[in-house]
């Protein structure tokens, strides 16, 4: 994707494209939008959309939408609102791709059986005259075919040459041969069969192509389906049912159980299970009670909710996913770069083979007719759809099922990097830990020491500073206010407090032991006063109870975990052995954090980070990759390339194994693509295939491509097979 801090003032628009017909059109038009001034571009053929970088003042949306027409395309902006009516659209032209083949293959079908007799007959006598092929070919050529010229005339004028210009020289080639030997020959050979029948396996191929490439979207489209249209909003101290679109931020929605959640926000009253599974791939219900965070697409399963809107309609983390995806799934994987390349020159090179093949053979033999049919079966064959399909199909179909998991991908190039990672640098509280450290001792037991402490972390958002709140506010703690107050990440915070400069700062680290001691595992600091020590805390947080099994996975799978934690050396060895950790690094500030990571990819490692935490950005966006729990901080989610809905180390594993499965899937395509044109192309060329099975094969690569892409919406990570 463009690197849009390069470009701050730079708008972006998504515009929906028809006309295209295989990789030359999407790579010609990408090419056209880039060629014009303060424009970037990704068109993809697979989504039918182009995501467009512009420059006010250089150009606008109008200019963009004409240049695409001058390209032979037709461009409209792409909405959220315009999604029910782009489905209806492509239901639309299914049924009439659906209705054009059924008109031209009973067309066909009469010229394909005078062709198995004509083969079958010993004196090669035809049972249907030569005027009756020519008014059974006839609108098959022309009116099922139209599309084809159509193409053809767009892509030439608009300096290219794609598809649409081989199937329809191709046929056109045999057609008209036919016509003039039907009209100035008599007896000899015609080749109608072989032009309606490309026509309609071509047709066919477009109907599959059609059907297949609408189950690509089935993701997003049920994570759309999950909001609820209506539901029931506090109107006058009563609860009535309203459309979503009259649902505000702060009004009091009511959910009973069964029901769909219908917006983002926090529950104000009731106790119930919430089956988030399809947000965030956990399976189980999480227990929701006043103040817990809920989300649109939820579901409700035992109990009564009364929540407080905080997110509605096009605002919640529900749409915030499905755009995210959408936008990742229009994005360009590098690998892709090649098969632009190709199908840029694809087709020239194709008619040139066409070409050669029909004057060699009309040399050989003395035959126009016998050079025609091999000429036309190259052009027929080849067809550069299969390679443009191949990334942004298994790409579409890869972060579709990614985002029912609750793995959202920020673009195609990420996925790249993440099957290459070998090293994993870990934040410790939050990723490997629960995140909920807990006040367990305080030396001297005095709560007056708590109080101050609980006073000066008034101002930080640090998880100890809750901890040390929640414990003060547990003893009923008056807490007095704080002036003064700084905070140093990494090191701790200071502030006056009743006219007394405080500080409260992490205490020496002992020595890492390895006792695996209640002791040697908490994290340890001290109230500092007038230079002398006043009192120590010791906070206790427990490894996630998944935490152990994930980093098997990570070394079964190659890649090298290594913890970096700002906490005591102490702490830190005890939370590693039990997470069964080696390399780790304690007392590391957020700057030394991007540090470490800078010196791991200096030992030619592909280094991934995976962190919540504000301290953690920084670390994040140095990484080659950033995994960010959606739990954390909106910078550290930011900064990331993958964000995470499920906070749990396993994911970031299920991520790395989904980009393996995805670049798999890409793999196996672009080979198919390739050998597919590396076989037949020269078997058309030497005439060992008839036109007629050359449009059957063209018509099928493409459907293979796709339907091996389909596969990933059956995929699992590991751990749940």
């Amino acid at each position: 994707m463009p690197d849009l801090s390069k470009h701050a003032t730079r708008l972006v628009i998504r515009l929906s494209i028809s006309g295209m017909t295989c990789a030359s059109c999407s790579s010609r038009l990408e090419r056209v939008l880039n060629q014009l001034p303060g424009v970037e571009a990704q068109v993809n053929l697979a989504t039918e959309k182009a995501r467009v970088h512009y420059q006010p003042g250089l150009i606008d949306e109008d200019g963009l939408i004409a240049a695409v027409a001058r390209a032979g395309f037709t461009a409209t902006p792409a909405s959220e609102e315009q999604r029910a009516q782009e489905k209806a659209s492509k239901a639309a032209e299914y049924r009439h791709e659906m209705r054009v083949f059924v008109f031209s293959a009973l067309l066909t079908l009469p010229l394909l059986l005078e062709m198995v007799a004509m083969i079958g007959s010993e004196h090669g006598q035809p049972f249907l005259p030569g005027w009756a092929q020519w008014l059974l070919a006839t609108p098959v050529q022309f009116w099922a075919g139209w599309r084809f010229y159509d193409g053809a005339w767009k892509s030439l004028r608009g300096g290219g040459a794609n598809m649409d210009v081989l199937v329809a020289l191709g046929t056109s080639a045999a057609y008209f041969f036919s016509l003039v030997t039907l009209f100035m020959i008599p007896g000899g050979h015609l080749y109608f069969e072989a032009s309606a029948a490309v026509v309609t396996l071509v047709r066919l191929g477009k109907l599959l192509e059609v059907r297949a490439k609408s189950r690509t979207s089935t993701a997003i489209e049920q994570l759309i389906g999950l909001q609820p249209r209506s539901a029931r909003v506090e109107r006058n101290g009563q609860f009535v049912d309203a459309d979503i679109a009259d649902i505000h931020s702060g009004d009091r929605v009511q959910v009973r159980a069964g029901e769909r959640i219908p917006v983002d926000g926090r529950v104000e009253d009731g106790r119930s299970g919430v089956d988030e599974s399809l947000l965030t791939g956990e399976s189980l219900p999480v227990a929701k009670t006043a103040g817990a965070r809920v989300i649109a697409g939820a579901q409700n399963l035992d109990g009564m909710l009364v929540i407080r809107a905080e997110g509605v309609g096009s605002q919640t983390q529900l749409m915030e996913i499905v755009r995210l995806t959408e936008a990742a799934q229009g994005s360009k994987a590098p690998i892709q770069k090649l098969a632009d390349r190709i199908s840029g020159i694809f087709v020239p090179a194709v008619i040139g083979l066409a070409l050669l093949a029909l004057v060699g053979w009309w040399l050989v033999t003395g035959s126009f007719g016998q050079g025609l049919i091999p000429a036309v079966a190259v052009l027929v064959i080849a067809c550069p759809c299969a390679l443009g399909l191949a990334t942004p199909t298994a790409v579409m179909v890869g972060l579709g099922r990614g985002a029912q998991l609750g793995i959202l991908v920020r673009a195609a190039e990420v996925l790249e990097r993440a099957e290459k990672v070998t090293v994993l640098a870990l934040d410790k509280t939050g990723t490997l830990t629960e995140g909920r450290p807990r006040l367990v001792r305080l030396t001297p037991d005095d709560e007056r020491w708590l109080r101050l402490a609980a006073a000066l972390e008034q101002g930080s958002s640090h998880p100890l500073a809750k901890a040390v709140l929640d414990a003060a506010r547990q003893r009923g703690l008056a807490i007095p206010p704080v002036t003064d107050f700084v905070s140093i990440p990494g090191e701790g915070v200071s502030g006056t407090v009743e006219g007394r400069a405080l500080r409260l700062i992490a205490a020496p680290s002992p020595a890492a032991a390895g006792t695996g001691t209640a002791e040697e595992s908490a994290t340890v600091v001290e109230l500092t006063g007038d230079g002398t020590t006043l009192a120590r805390l010791a906070f206790a947080d427990h490894l996630r109870a998944t935490s152990a099994a994930a980093i098997t996975r990570l070394k079964a799978a190659g890649i090298r975990p290594v913890m970096l934690t700002g906490d005591n050396a102490a702490t830190a060895a005890a939370i590693a052995r039990e997470a069964g950790i080696d390399d780790w690094q304690a007392g590391v500030k957020p700057q030394d954090k991007t540090a470490a990571v800078a010196a791991l990819k200096a030992e030619g490692r592909i280094v991934a980070m995976a962190g919540d935490g504000i301290n953690d950005a920084p670390a994040l966006a140095s990484a080659d990759l950033g995994f960010a729990m959606s739990s954390g901080a909106d910078i550290a989610m930011e900064a990331a390339d993958i964000t995470l809905m499920h906070n749990d180390l396993n994911a970031v594993i299920d991520a790395i194994e989904l980009s393996r499965a995805v670049m798999r899937k890409i793999r196996q395509n672009l080979f198919f693509a390739f050998i597919y044109n590396v076989l037949a192309l020269p078997l058309a060329a030497l005439g060992y295939l008839n036109p007629v099975i050359a449009g059957a094969a063209m018509a099928l690569s493409s459907v293979s491509v796709v339907t091996n892409s389909l596969q990933l919406k059956r995929w699992r990570p590991n751990r749940a097979k």
